[in-house]
């Protein structure tokens, strides 16, 4: 069975919902979850923000936090996590925000970092990753992590 059947099949056991706030991934979350027949139960939606205009605006990402913290960052995909939750009441908000590959005056040192939020209304936790591999690889390793934060998660409901 794939990661993302599991996290439907869990998610409509525990009758959780899910909203996914995704940059770096570019809708991978999403795509791969509406690839199980009745995600629609559990999947509410899900935003590509992958400019920091629409970070703030669609997410309630403080412009403090861009201008002092950049899009790439801890505090970043904590109030991404925490916008889609509350913004769309989903019980659950994922994010995902971080450099998948080079370009545009991205270090090659830091291509790989990226940083996964998951926000339940117990609370909120970030994760660093520093992964390896061209782009779709980045992307893919990205949405497992978030798939297996929300299966942890689900441990514990």
């Amino acid at each position: 069975m794939k990661t993302e059947e599991t996290v439907v099949r869990v998610l409509k056991e525990k009758g959780l919902t899910l909203f996914a706030a995704e940059s770096c991934t570019g809708g991978l979350v999403c795509k791969r979850m509406t690839d199980v027949p009745g995600a629609s139960a559990v999947l509410r939606g899900g935003v590509v923000c992958y400019t920091d205009e629409v970070k703030h605006r669609f997410l309630s990402v403080s412009e403090q936090t861009l201008a002092s913290f950049t899009a790439v960052s801890a505090e970043c995909a904590e109030e991404m996590a925490i916008g889609a939750r509350e913004r769309s009441g989903a019980d659950l908000g994922v994010s995902a925000t971080g450099y998948a590959s080079g370009g545009e005056g991205v270090p090659q040192e830091l291509v790989g970092t990226v940083f996964i939020g998951f926000s339940s209304k117990e609370g909120t936790k970030v994760k660093r990753l520093c992964l390896k591999g061209n782009r779709s690889r980045v992307r893919e390793a990205a949405a497992e992590e978030i798939f297996a934060m929300i299966l942890e998660y689900s441990k514990g409901e």
